[in-house]
C-alpha cells in the first residue's frame, strides 16, 4: 500500500503511495448519550461467544456509527467526535526518533478519546511493520523478504513474525499490514523484495510461518477463514495485495495482470488461501488490475471467491485512498466509484482526507437503496469481529511493560541469524583456482569499498522509518555496515582501509599491498513504484567499482539490493560472488558466513536472469536459460578456529 501521514478509522489500511507507513485506523463516531452503568450490556461480556457479541452490538449501532466503522482517515483529522480507528502512514511519526514510550502515550490518547464514545467501541491502530517495526527509530530492521525467502527457513521466518509483533506492540500497536504475499513473477517491479520469491510453494511457506509468527498459532480445531489473534504479545495481520500484484505485465507497480483465471488462481492465489487458514485477520486489496478489472471492483475475486468459496471471516481493506484511484483522473465518478467498491465487498475504506465526503455519500446511498444495509452490516461485522478476536474490549491500552522489547538484544541476534542463513553465494574462485571463501581474518591489509560497504540506508532499502527509505547511516538509530561488521571480525593485527570509489591509479600502483578487497555495491533504497527499473543496471558506479578493483586483486563481490540485477558482463572480475539482499541493521550477519564462523546455506528465491531481455523469466518456462537458476547456492562449511 501506500504511505504517507497518519489516518483514523474503524479499522486500518496501508497504502502504496507516499506516506501511510504506520497505519492507525479511526471511525468516525458520532458521540451520543453513555449506557446506563447498571445495564447489561451483552457485547461488553467476554463469556458470550463473539458473533453473538458482534449481533449485540451491531444492533446498537446507528447508520452513521456503522459507516464510521468502515471508515479509516487521516490522524490529522481525528478529532473526539471523529474517532474509531487510525492510519500511521510511511514515516509518519509522533515526533522524530519518537521512543517506545511515546508511541504508546499517542496510542493511549487516541484510545482513551473511542472507549469515551457512546458505544465505547476501540480503535485498531495499524502500521507497516513489514521488516521489523520499521516505521520506529531503535527498531529491529530485518532482512527484506526476498532474503527470508532465500534462507528457506519456515521456522525462522515464524520467529520473526513473532519479534516483528513483540515491537510492534512496544508501541502500543496491535496490527500491521504485512505480510506481503505476493508471488513476485518480474524482478522490474518495484516491490519485488516484498515478495518471498517468484515461486508459488515457497510464497505459500513462508506466509503461512510468518502469519502464524504474528498472529499466533490457530487451534487444531479453528474454523478456516475465522480471524485469529493469539494474546497481548500477537498483533492482527493483513494479507496482501489481493490479488496478482506481482504478476503485473512488464512489472509496472499497480499496473494490468494478464492471464487466465485457472493460473491466477494456480500461482498468485495459494499463499491467500494459507493465510486464511492460518486466521489472517485483514486482506488488503491491490491496486493493480485483473484482466482489465481493477482490484477494487472485483467482485467475483473478492466476494464470490475470498469470501464465499475461500469462506475468510476477517474484513478487507482497501489501500491509500484507492477508491478515488478507480478512476482516471483519481476521484472522478467518486459517488460511482463508492458503489462500485462496497458492492465488490470492500469493508474498510482507506480516506485518509476527504471521508466527510465519503460519509455522506455512503450514507445517502444506503439510505436510498443503492447499497443494501445488508452489505453494511456484513462490513461491520467483520471489523468488530477482529476486534473481539484481537481481545481490543477487554486490553484497550498499550502495556508500558512492553516498551523494552523495542530494538531487543534478542531480537537482533535474531535478525543477524537471518541476514547469514539468506546470503546466497553464486561464485566461489575462478576456474581452476582455490576457493576464495572463506576469507582469512589474520590477513594484513584488506580493502574495502563501494556504496554499500558503510550505508545503514541502503542496507535497509524502503520501508525504513521513511516510505522510501534513505541513504547514509543517520536513519534507525541502531544498525552495523558491513565495513564496521569487517572490522570486528578480523584480526586487531589487520589494517582495513576503506574507499567508497577508489581511484583507478592508486589501485594499480597500491593493489599488491592487499591480500583481497571486499566490494559492496547495490540498489539505492525505493519503495512501490518509484523502484520500478526496466533496465535493472547495477547503479553508477558500481560497475567501475568492480572491475577497477577486482581487475587488480582478488576480491568478492557483495550484491545488495532488493532483486537480481545484470551482473553477467562482471562476473569473471570476480574471484566469489554473494547476494546479499537488503540485510536490514545487522551487518554481521554478513562478515558471519564471509569468514567462516558459519557455512553459506542461502538458496536463490528468485532466477537470476542474464539479461533484461530474458525477462519475465522463472523457474519452470519452457525457455529458461538464467545466469544462476531458482534454487542456486553453493555452499561452504564453517572454517573453524584455525581463520
Amino acid at each position: 500500500m501506500m504511505r504517507s501521514s497518519q489516518s483514523i478509522s474503524s479499522t486500518m489500511a496501508c497504502s502504496p503511495t507516499a506516506a501511510a507507513f504506520a497505519c492507525l485506523l479511526v471511525a468516525a463516531v458520532f458521540l451520543a448519550s453513555p449506557a446506563t452503568a447498571a445495564e447489561y450490556v451483552k457485547y461488553k461480556d467476554p463469556k458470550q461467544p463473539i458473533n453473538e457479541r458482534v449481533d449485540d452490538l451491531l444492533s446498537r449501532m446507528t447508520l452513521e456509527e456503522k459507516i464510521g466503522q468502515m471508515s479509516q482517515i487521516e490522524r490529522a483529522n481525528a478529532t473526539t467526535e471523529v474517532i474509531e480507528n487510525v492510519l500511521s502512514g510511511g514515516g509518519s511519526v509522533p515526533s522524530e526518533k519518537a521512543t517506545a514510550s511515546v508511541w504508546q502515550k499517542m496510542v493511549t490518547a487516541m484510545q482513551k478519546a473511542a472507549l469515551k464514545t457512546r458505544l465505547g467501541i476501540p480503535i485498531i491502530y495499524g502500521i507497516d511493520a513489514v521488516h521489523g517495526n520499521n516505521n520506529v527509530y531503535n527498531a529491529t530492521i530485518f532482512p527484506h523478504n526476498v532474503a527470508l525467502g532465500a534462507t528457506r527457513d519456515p521456522n525462522l521466518v515464524k520467529r520473526i513474525g513473532e519479534a516483528t509483533a513483540h515491537e510492534a506492540r512496544a508501541t502500543g500497536i496491535p496490527y500491521t499490514f504485512a505480510p506481503c504475499v505476493a508471488v513476485c513473477r518480474d524482478p522490474r517491479w518495484g516491490r519485488c523484495y516484498e515478495s518471498y520469491g517468484e515461486d508459488t510453494r515457497l510464497v505459500q511457506l513462508m506466509t503461512s510461518n510468518m502469519v502464524t509468527g504474528l498472529q499466533g498459532d490457530v487451534p487444531a480445531k479453528h474454523p478456516k477463514g475465522v480471524p485469529f489473534v493469539g494474546g497481548p504479545k500477537k498483533v492482527a495481520g493483513c494479507a496482501k495485495h489481493f490479488v496478482g500484484d506481482g504478476g503485473t505485465q512488464r512489472g509496472i507497480n499497480e499496473n494490468n495482470t494478464v492471464m487466465s483465471f485457472h493460473d491466477l488462481m494456480r500461482i498468485h492465489m495459494p499463499p491467500y488461501d494459507n493465510a486464511v487458514i492460518k486466521g489472517i485477520s485483514t486482506v488488503m486489496i491491490s491496486y493493480s488490475s485483473f484482466n482489465g478489472v481493477k482490484m477494487h471492483e472485483n467482485k467475483f475475486l473478492i466476494t464470490d471467491t475470498l469470501k464465499n468459496k475461500m469462506n475468510f471471516r476477517g474484513f478487507v481493506i482497501t489501500d491509500w485512498q484507492a477508491v478515488d484511484r478507480i478512476t482516471n483522473p483519481p476521484h472522478k465518478h467518486y459517488y460511482h466509484s463508492i458503489q462500485e467498491t462496497i458492492h465488490a465487498g470492500i469493508d474498510m475504506v482507506m480516506i485518509p482526507y476527504d471521508y466527510p465526503e465519503f460519509v455522506a455519500d455512503l450514507v445517502k446511498q444506503v439510505k436510498q437503496g443503492q447499497i443494501k444495509l445488508d452489505r453494511v452490516n456484513d462490513a461491520v461485522s467483520r471489523i468488530l469481529r477482529v476486534k473481539f478476536a484481537m481481545g481490543l474490549f477487554e486490553d484497550p491500552l498499550p502495556d508500558p511493560r512492553l516498551t523494552k522489547e523495542l530494538g531487543a538484544q534478542e531480537h537482533r541476534a535474531l535478525a543477524r541469524e537471518a541476514v547469514r542463513k539468506s546470503l546466497v553465494l553464486l561464485k566461489n574462485g575462478k576456474k581452476g583456482e582455490k576457493p576464495m571463501l572463506p576469507l582469512p581474518k589474520k590477513a594484513k591489509k584488506i580493502l574495502v569499498a563501494g556504496s554499500h560497504a558503510h550505508d545503514l540506508g541502503n542496507q535497509c532499502g524502503g520501508w525504513t522509518i521513511k516510505w522510501q527509505g534513505e541513504s547514509g547511516n543517520n536513519l534507525t538509530g541502531v544498525g552495523t555496515t558491513i565495513l564496521e561488521a569487517i572490522k570486528k571480525a578480523v584480526s586487531k593485527n589487520t589494517s582495513v582501509e576503506y574507499s567508497e570509489r577508489p581511484d583507478k591509479d592508486d589501485l594499480t600502483k597500491s593493489a599488491n599491498d592487499y591480500e583481497y578487497a571486499v566490494v559492496a555495491v547495490g540498489e539505492p533504497p525505493y519503495a512501490e513504484t518509484a523502484g520500478d527499473n526496466q533496465n535493472l543496471t547495477v547503479p553508477s558506479p558500481g560497475a567501475e567499482v568492480i572491475k577497477d578493483v577486482c581487475g587488480v586483486m582478488k576480491c568478492v563481490v557483495l550484491v545488495v539490493s532488493g532483486r537480481p540485477l545484470v551482473i553477467h558482463p562482471y562476473v569473471d572480475y570476480m574471484d566469489a560472488l554473494v547476494a546479499a539482499w537488503l540485510p536490514g541493521t545487522e551487518g554481521q550477519g554478513v562478515t558471519d558466513v564471509l569468514f567462516g564462523d558459519y557455512g553459506f546455506t542461502g538458496k536463490l528465491p528468485r532466477t537470476w536472469f542474464k539479461s533484461v531481455d530474458q525477462l519475465p523469466m522463472n523457474y519452470g518456462d519452457k525457455r529458461y536459460d538464467p545466469l544462476f537458476p531458482f534454487g542456486y547456492g553453493l555452499s561452504t562449511k564453517a572454517a573453524g578456529s584455525h581463520n
